[in-house]
């Protein structure tokens, strides 16, 4: 529904859409905002999953592999995007919690296979890595340009430069 609407979804709306009564619905979820924070941390449990199976494929390039699979996830849902902007009252959106570390752990194995094959220059972090995914959404969020050349010309910056 999100998808759909973005922002607009209320719990009635659930409700009808899943063809339950208002009470099942408000059990699950209290608030519109607690629905709200339900799926986003659903949408990062599927990132953190996307990076753990990546991480396993041993993959050369896995810090691009998982910045092109942030920004399909931001592109393909951006009525979520949109909700979580405006409970949140800021723009983007950054997992908590738990997830958050366990979303940090994730992209620090791949980076560190990253490094491993040459992909990535020895001083990029995790921060470096956040702070791209949120380059990411602000233009996936205000369609400012193609996000696609946004991480190839991002990832270029970060690759081992030759010596000399």
């Amino acid at each position: 529904m999100f998808t759909e609407r973005g922002e607009e979804v209320q719990l009635p709306d659930v409700a009808r859409s899943a063809g339950v009564g208002m009470g099942t619905v408000y059990r699950h979820f209290p608030t519109r905002d607690a629905l709200v924070e339900a799926a986003t941390e659903d949408r990062f449990a599927g990132i953190l999953a996307f990076a753990r199976t990546l991480a396993g494929e041993g993959d050369d390039d896995p810090v691009l592999g998982y910045l092109h699979h942030v920004g399909e996830v931001l592109e393909s849902d951006r009525g979520l995007s949109a909700a979580i902007e405006a409970l949140r009252g800021t723009p983007g959106s950054a997992p908590l919690g738990r997830t958050r570390a366990e979303l940090e752990e994730a992209v620090s194995v791949l980076i560190e296979q990253a490094r491993r094959s040459g992909a990535v220059r020895p001083d990029v972090t995790v921060a470096d890595v956040h702070l791209l995914v949120g380059a990411i959404s602000a233009t996936v969020r205000t369609g400012s340009g193609p996000w696609r050349r946004l991480v190839d010309l991002t990832m270029d910056g970060l690759r081992p430069r030759p010596a000399g």
